[in-house]
């Protein structure tokens, strides 16, 4: 099966030739007939397998289409909403080049920076608006955004939009677009919540790769290391330190965390970077620039901050901090081994984490293999008892996290039979 197959026009199919793009991924295949044929769409598939390419390039091919039904200044006929500044502008940057021979226009906006830009790109005319909630509310209430002429609506990422806090913000978004429209749901792992929200707002919707439980990148190779939590930037300087070329992204369940990470690694004459939500965003441009072009081979990151982030040849993940959501586990290890690379993730873990840890190799069916021949080993975590964890500790530890959206677009952006590690590896 190839683009071509699939019935994808001339110009589209040259730019994502160009792109390197010849053979759909699975949800590719399945999903862009669905959306070419004009039906609602409720769509899961892991992260990294070419969700945003499923999507985008069909309703390319319809705006394209009918461009001759609309005279004179360009209006948004497509909306696609996300929960990241990043993830948004890595959707405007994919969207320009698969559509760089079509004429369409798209314009991103998002919060955390001035609107000025934004709002004069928006006066010169946008067929597709890719959009964080927030800054979008804010503009359409300042008479900015008019989604009277929308007619196909995106929610990506759309599990993480309910983690964050968006369900009141999406349902205000639904309530101004027209009745008619074709509306697609994606989402890396598919809860019970959003099947049922997708009920309420996609009605019957055609279905692609629907998961009872969503497991992990086949291809990502896991691990886990007992530590103790004094001794966790001692283990990753002595990973960073035996690995000193490969990209490696790390991941902090807070902003202050990742700060101290990486103060912590500097004075190991390590450099690095942090990306979070008090980080302003061009600081955040820079630092994942610099992590893409492979100036900068260690980045920190928060949950939100790190939605958008497509590096190709990614090495590792590290959870430096496992999550207390295990969905969350899924999208994280999901930044290596994208599309048909392999990747490898590796946790930390201490003894107050072995319930997240448990929660996870539930989620994923699978048992994560133990790590034990490194300098920091403590058998006594490995060896105690799960924790008791209370639903109030655990709103605790999700207050303190990242994933906790701020009121305000001014403030905010919005194998259990796998063989061991390769005693080759230096991980």
């Amino acid at each position: 099966m190839t683009f071509k197959d699939l019935g994808i026009i001339k110009p589209i199919l040259k730019a994502i030739q160009e792109e390197g793009y010849t053979n759909p991924t699975p949800i590719q295949e399945q999903s862009i007939p669905i959306l070419l044929d004009r039906k609602d769409l409720l769509g899961c598939a892991q992260t990294g397998t070419g969700k945003t390419a499923a999507f985008t390039i069909p309703i390319l091919q319809h705006l394209f289409n009918s461009k001759n039904d609309y005279k004179g200044k360009r209006k948004i006929r497509s909306l696609i909403v996300t929960p990241t500044r990043e993830l948004a502008i890595q959707i405007s940057e994919n969207v320009t080049s698969y559509g760089k021979y079509t004429d369409i226009k798209n314009v991103v906006i998002f919060g955390g920076v001035k609107q000025r830009a934004q709002t004069d790109a928006l006066r010169r005319g946008a067929d597709i608006l890719v959009a964080t909630p927030g800054r979008l509310l804010d503009l359409i209430s300042q008479g900015y955004i008019s989604l009277r002429d929308v007619k196909y609506f995106v929610l990506d990422e759309a599990d993480q939009m309910l983690d964050m806090g968006f369900i009141h913000d999406i349902k205000k978004i639904i309530a101004k677009l027209p009745a008619k429209r074709q509306s697609l749901f994606f989402s890396a792992t598919m809860p019970s919540a959003i099947i049922d929200l997708s009920g309420k707002i996609l009605g019957r919707p055609e279905k692609v790769a629907i998961k009872p439980k969503q497991a992990t990148a086949e291809k990502v190779e896991q691990g886990i290391y007992f530590v103790s939590k004094p001794n966790k930037t001692n283990l990753l300087t002595h990973l960073l330190e035996g690995n000193p070329d490969s990209s490696v992204l790390v991941f902090s369940r807070t902003k202050h965390g990742a700060d101290k990470i990486v103060r912590k690694l500097n004075k190991a004459k390590i450099q690095s970077a942090a990306i979070h939500g008090n980080k302003s965003q061009g600081a955040r441009q820079r630092a994942l620039g610099d992590f893409k072009k492979g100036k900068l081979n260690v980045l920190i990151a928060t949950d939100i901050a790190a939605r958008g982030i497509d590096v190709e040849e990614l090495s590792l993940v590290i959870n430096y901090d496992l999550p207390n959501i295990p969905e969350t586990y899924v999208h994280r290890i999901g930044r290596t081994g994208r599309a048909k690379a392999s990747g490898v993730a590796l946790s930390f873990c201490n003894a107050e984490e072995k319930v997240y840890l448990k929660d996870i190799q539930k989620l994923i069916n699978q048992e994560i293999p133990v790590i034990s021949e490194h300098p920091f080993i403590d058998d006594g975590i490995e060896d105690a008892p799960i924790p008791k964890t209370t639903n109030n500790q655990r709103k605790k530890v999700q207050r303190r996290s990242d994933t906790k959206p701020k009121n305000g677009s001014k403030k905010t952006g919005d194998q259990k039979n796998r063989k061991p590690f390769s005693k080759r590896r230096r991980y």
